[in-house]
C-alpha cells in the first residue's frame, strides 16, 4: 500500500535472506554504528514489501535501533506455496514470531515490532499469542477491526478480480482505472502525481504486484473484510502500544485510530502531511516519533 520514495538501500543497510525456524524471508537489515538499543522488526502492509521501510532505516539506525523490514511469506521476494490456507492470519502470526525469534540478539531483549495497515492486523495477532516475544507493538495506520466499508467494497472488487484474471491483467485493468500511484484497492498514493512517479519506481511496483503471490493477497484481504475488534484482548496483554497514523486514512478512519488508543491506553502520534503511509510519505518525522517511544520504555 506503500510507494517507495527511493528504492536506495543506505549505507547502514543491506539486502539478505533471514533463515527461521518457517523458512526464510527476504529482508532489508540496518544496523547502528556500535551496540544497537534495541531492535525493530517492521512488518509490511496489503500489497507491501520491505521496501516500504526502506526511508526509515537510515533515521533509525541513527538513532541507536537495529531495524529489520521483512518480506511476509508469498510478498515480493519471499516465497510463498499457491495455497490460500498457507496465509491465513495463524500461520502469518506464526511467521512474525519466528522472525523475532531469528532477529533477537543473544544477549538481548525481545524486539520492538511494527505493522503497516494490514500487517498491524498480523503483528497483533503475534503478539495475542505470545506477548512475550516482544518489548512492544505499534500499529501503524492499522485500526481495531475490518477496514472502512468504502474500502472493503473496493478489496472485494480486488479478490474478485485475483481468482479470474492474471496478475498481469488486474494490474493492467488497476492502472487503466487509475494511472497515478495506487494501492491494490486502486487508492491513489498521497503527494504522489502520475507525473511525479519516477520510472524506477513504476517499475518496481510492477515487478511487486507481479512477485507476490495472488493466494497471498485474496486470503490477506478476506482478512481485512473480516478482523474482529481484538483491543480489548489486547490491553489485557499490558504490552506497551504505540498508534502512529497520518491526518487522513482512507483504511480506518482517523477518528477510529483515535478510540482504539484511547481502550489500549496507548501512545498516539499523528504524522501531520501524511495519509495511510506516513514510513513513506514522512520518514523523518515517523521515524522520530517512533524512536522517542521506544527510547521512552528503556
Amino acid at each position: 500500500m506503500s510507494t517507495p520514495p527511493t528504492l536506495t538501500l543506505p549505507p547502514c543497510a543491506r539486502a539478505h535472506r533471514l533463515d527461521t525456524e518457517r523458512g526464510g524471508f527476504a529482508v532489508h537489515d540496518a544496523r547502528p554504528d556500535g551496540t544497537p538499543v534495541g531492535t525493530v522488526l517492521l512488518v509490511p502492509g496489503f500489497t507491501g514489501s520491505k521496501e516500504d521501510f526502506i526511508a526509515l532505516l537510515a533515521p533509525l539506525a541513527a538513532a541507536g535501533f537495529r531495524a529489520v523490514a521483512v518480506d511476509g511469506r508469498g510478498q515480493h521476494e519471499s516465497l510463498g506455496p499457491r495455497d490460500q490456507r498457507a496465509y491465513e492470519q495463524p500461520e502469518l502470526a506464526l511467521d512474525v514470531l519466528a522472525q523475532a525469534r531469528a532477529v533477537r540478539a543473544p544477549d538481548g531483549g525481545p524486539p520492538h515490532l511494527l505493522g503497516h495497515s494490514l500487517g498491524g492486523l498480523i503483528s497483533r495477532a503475534a503478539a495475542l499469542r505470545d506477548p512475550t516475544a516482544f518489548r512492544s507493538l505499534t500499529a501503524l495506520s492499522s485500526g481495531p477491526a475490518a477496514i472502512d466499508p468504502e474500502q472493503q467494497h473496493r478489496v472485494r472488487m480486488l479478490i474478485d478480480a485475483l481468482t479470474t484474471m492474471s496478475m498481469e491483467r488486474v494490474w493492467e485493468a488497476m492502472r487503466a482505472l487509475d494511472p497515478a500511484p495506487t494501492d491494490a484497492a486502486g487508492t491513489t498514493a498521497a503527494g504522489s502525481p502520475p507525473d511525479a512517479q519516477a520510472p524506477e519506481i513504476a517499475a518496481f511496483l510492477r515487478q511487486r504486484w507481479l512477485n507476490t503471490v495472488p493466494e497471498q493477497l485474496i486470503a490477506t484481504g478476506r482478512q481485512m473484510l473480516t478482523e474482529p475488534d481484538r483491543v480489548d484482548e489486547l490491553a489485557r496483554t499490558g504490552l506497551p502500544v504505540h498508534v502512529v497514523s497520518g491526518a487522513v486514512d482512507y483504511a480506518w478512519p482517523v477518528p477510529l485510530m483515535d478510540a482504539m488508543a484511547r481502550r489500549l491506553s496507548a501512545h498516539r502520534t499523528v504524522i501531520e502531511g501524511a495519509e495511510h503511509s506516513p514510513n513513506a510519505e514522512r520518514p523523518e518525522r515517523t521515524a522520530t516519533a517512533l524512536a522517542d517511544f521506544w527510547r521512552a520504555l528503556d
